[in-house]
């Protein structure tokens, strides 16, 4: 199957010649879609694999009738949810084609995946502290955070785990988190994060959930009286490809996000926010009429009319935008500030963004009963979560878009420059907000660069193992290679046993924005062979993962090595837009800025009637960028 990773997501890379032949305008015209292919998402197991994917019934009634229609094509039901309308497949692009025709089905996706954002004490800076001492703890509400479960029985929580529930895909190579180990689970101990499927190698992969739960009401977070429920969503891949090169890694499938947030709607406790301290692909600008946002706003609003505010993290790839479901215009989409009130270098940003919220080097709870420290959106996250538990608790009958508003206008307001124009976001102050100060002054953010990270420090994380001679073949010598800018990549801190914080690097766009063909890139992803360092190299990789669809959707590249090889690729047609689009993406990556030539051609490439003139011209389409 092909994963879909937001975060944790690896990619193949695809190489053109430095010199490709003009082509001409394509004289073909391209068959009508059939009524059933129209039904199927673009490029759904285009390549001849199976592919998990979720199939929407007209109505939750249908469930045997549209099974018996899936075994009778050799399609495997993975889950009936009988109470939704849809269920989870796995087939071919073929069979799932024949299920299509089904009038009893009214589309077809891919279960997509969302991994975890990346990952002291800021209650001073957003006003938490001056609410407490006024007994504003957020007592009588409630927050829900869907995440990866949480340390039942931490000290930081106080006995103020309210309820538990988990929803976890599995299939071959996915692995339930549930305790049950199935794919669903309530009561008791449902999101239990220290089970030893929980473990790899020593490492508690659930431990950011706990971190999450712990700023937003731990009793030293935000509402350090509030209720917590723990939801878990995510399930444990063991897949090399999908995992960077780790074992191991977690993410959350879309059919289990959205069972999740049914069953935060069924809860009958006060509750004033979901916290999604999670992310997928990124986007510009408001998402809602694209299909994921299609899937994910009628969630988010069916809350927002029970008075639930959904709280997600905007990313952390310093990107002039959010990644989903962030994006969905009625979401609370939250990005990252430093103690210094400067947005964090490694924060996604502009008009997407309704606040910042401290994100750097926040201490907080994490399995086994420890303390740890980390940075990233998903700690800035949960700061806004607990915020409006404060808030709801200490007017429980006010809309809960009342409440956000109110945070909105007596946040600090940052003024700086995203996508050209000039943008002004609150910073959270849930203190000024509680006591009614009316606007305060801005703070101009000066235009950011990232850090360079200093390859030596062996404090960051593990770099993937370099790829043998056999994967990554040396290039042939070329004159035309000059050294390129060094890109850069923000510095965060990882998991300490203490409150003191150690360096690791957060993942996010260079800034050189220095343009390079085929070629170059392939020299810089050999082996030693250019400047840029692979941990860069294998963050740009994971970038372009959640920006493109082909990468790794149709095209793995998980290592340098697949990448170097998806480069020089240019047996066929297809071969050559992979390898112009990998190009484009990887300039994209480097700093430079404009997708849309790169999303059209992409729309090309994914579609399985695509003629070959039509490839070839999207292909030139995506050179003439370069």
């Amino acid at each position: 199957m092909r994963f879909r990773p937001l975060i944790v997501c690896s990619i193949v890379l695809a190489l053109l010649p430095a010199s490709v032949p003009a082509f001409a305008d394509d004289p073909t015209t391209t068959p009508t879609p059939t009524p059933s292919q129209s039904k199927l998402e673009e490029g759904l197991a285009l390549d001849g694999d199976t592919t998990r994917a979720i199939v929407e019934l007209t109505d939750a009634a249908q469930h045997e009738p549209v099974a018996g229609t899936a075994a009778a094509e050799s399609v495997d039901v993975l889950l009936q949810p009988q109470s939704q309308p849809f269920m989870v497949v796995e087939g071919t692009a073929e069979e799932l084609a024949k299920l299509a025709e089904d009038p009893r089905v009214t589309s077809i996706h891919r279960d997509r995946t969302y991994a975890p954002a990346e990952v002291s004490s800021n209650l001073t800076q957003i006003g938490a502290d001056k609410a407490h001492e006024k007994n504003f703890t957020g007592a009588g509400q409630n927050v829900v955070v869907l995440d990866t479960g949480i340390d039942r029985d931490h000290p930081y929580f106080g006995g103020r785990l309210v309820a538990e529930a988990c929803f976890s895909a599995v299939e071959s190579g996915v692995e339930s988190l549930c305790p049950n180990g199935q794919p669903q689970q309530t009561g008791e101990g449902a999101a239990d994060a220290t089970t030893a499927k929980c473990l790899a190698d020593g490492v508690n992969l659930c431990e950011h959930g706990t971190h999450v739960a712990g700023i937003a009401a731990g009793s030293g977070g935000v509402a350090a009286g509030a209720g917590i429920i723990a939801v878990q969503v995510f399930s444990r891949v063991n897949d090399e490809d999908t995992c960077m090169g780790e074992s191991s890694c977690l993410l959350a499938f879309e059919s289990s996000l959205r069972l999740a947030m049914d069953y935060v709607g069924t809860l009958t406790q006060p509750i004033a926010a979901v916290n999604l301290s999670l992310g997928g692909a990124l986007s510009e600008g408001d998402c809602d009429a694209t299909e994921e946002g299609t899937v994910f706003k009628p969630k988010i609003d069916a809350l927002l009319a029970k008075g639930i505010a959904t709280v997600v993290a905007a990313g952390n790839e310093f990107f002039e935008g959010a990644s989903y479901p962030a994006c969905v215009s009625s979401a609370v989409a939250v990005g990252a500030n430093d103690g210094s009130d400067t947005i964090a270098d490694f924060s996604n940003r502009g008009s997407l963004v309704d606040f910042f919220a401290p994100g750097v080097d926040i201490e907080s709870s994490v399995p086994d009963n420890q303390m740890a420290v980390h940075s990233g959106t998903s700690m800035a996250t949960p700061h806004v979560a607990g915020a409006l538990a404060l808030m709801k608790a200490a007017s429980p009958q006010t809309p809960i878009a009342d409440l956000i508003n109110t945070l909105k206008t007596t946040g600090r307001p940052y003024q700086y420059e995203a996508n050209g124009a000039q943008v002004t976001t609150p910073r959270l102050d849930v203190g000024a907000a509680l006591a009614g100060t009316g606007t305060q002054p801005p703070i101009t953010q000066a235009p950011t660069q990232n850090p360079v990270p200093d390859p030596t420090d062996s404090s960051g994380p593990a770099p993937e193992p370099d790829p043998t001679d056999e994967e990554r073949p040396a290039p042939a010598p070329t004159s035309s290679a000059t050294p390129v800018p060094l890109p850069t990549v923000t510095v965060t801190v990882t998991v300490t046993p203490t409150p003191a914080p150690s360096s690791a690097a957060v993942c996010t766009r260079g800034t050189a924005g220095a343009r390079m063909n085929a070629g170059k890139w392939a020299v810089e992803i050999h082996r030693s062979s250019g400047t840029i360092p692979d941990n860069t190299l294998n963050c740009y990789l994971k970038l372009i993962g959640k920006a493109s669809k082909i990468f790794p959707e149709l095209t793995k590249a998980s290592s340098l090595g697949k990448a170097y090889r998806v480069l020089k690729g240019t047996k066929t047609t297809r071969d050559k837009l992979d390898s112009a689009l990998l190009t484009a993406w990887l300039n994209w990556a480097h700093g430079t800025n404009g997708t849309t030539v790169l999303t059209a051609a992409e729309k090309v490439r994914l579609s399985s009637t695509a003629s070959k003139a039509s490839l070839k011209k999207a292909t030139k389409n995506v050179l003439k960028s370069l």
